[in-house]
Order: structure tokens, then sequence, then C-alpha cells
């Protein structure tokens, strides 16, 4: 069993604490290498191909609950770079067909990180990949 769970951390502090119980008894199983495993007095196959999760967090960010210890312990971090910006959007822009992608992804790089750099710091104002996205699409 396999599952992927995006921004975690912007579940209460109870479930999360829910989460890491039952995720434990996963990996119990998993690391004993037993055929089933039990939650909640259910019991349950365990896949012999092996089982895995993924979460991805944005700490730092609004409305974020920091994960409790008994849940961090069962993860292991993974850090990820900023992507390069201008490279995803010339991507972008030549996956719709834009002739002269290189140029215009410049330009739009540069007009972007200008106004984040210029403009208000205040916390509403989005300069991540999804607005960059969201622009975009509209052009």
């Amino acid at each position: 069993a396999w599952g992927c769970f995006d921004e975690f951390n912007r579940l209460l502090a109870e479930v999360l604490s829910v989460c890491s119980i039952q995720y434990k008894s996963v990996l119990d199983a998993v690391r004993a290498r037993a055929p089933t495993y039990t939650m909640d007095g259910v019991q349950y196959d365990l896949s012999p191909y092996g089982s895995m999760a993924f979460v991805t967090m944005n700490p730092g960010y609004l409305g974020r609950t920091e994960l409790p210890e008994s849940l961090k312990v069962l993860f292991r971090p993974v850090t990820v770079m900023v992507p390069d910006l201008q490279m995803i959007i010339e991507n972008f822009l030549m996956a719709e067909g834009y002739t002269d992608a290189l140029t215009l992804a410049k330009k739009f790089y540069t007009l972007y990180r200008l106004l984040a750099d210029l403009l208000s710091k205040q916390l509403h104002y989005d300069w991540g990949l999804r607005a960059i996205k969201s622009v975009l699409v509209v052009a």
C-alpha cells in the first residue's frame, strides 16, 4: 500500500496524533515482516510488496501545525531546493506552443521577481509556483 499526503501539516493536532498511532502500527508490522497488522481491533493484511507513505509539508505558513514528535520519528526528512522558476516558465510556455519561450520566460521571470521584491511584503501576496502558473494559464 502506498499513500501520499499533500500539505500534511494542515491537519489539526488531534488528527495528526491519531495518524501517528495508526501509521506506527503499520510500520511495526513492516519492520517485523509480519503478514498482517492490527489497528483499532481490526486485522489487516500487509502487502508483501511493501508499504510506504509520503507526506509534504509547508512549514512556516499561516494555519500550519507543527508535527508531534511521535509522528516526526516515523518519517525521514527530505529537503527540497527551490526550483528554477525561469526554466519551469520556459517549459510551460513551450508546452503551450510559444515559439519564443526562452525570451518570454526571461521577461516574465524578471517582472515577477521585481514585483515580489518591490511590492509590499504582506502575507496575502503569493509569489509561488501556483501563482505563476495561474497567470500563465490566463496568458
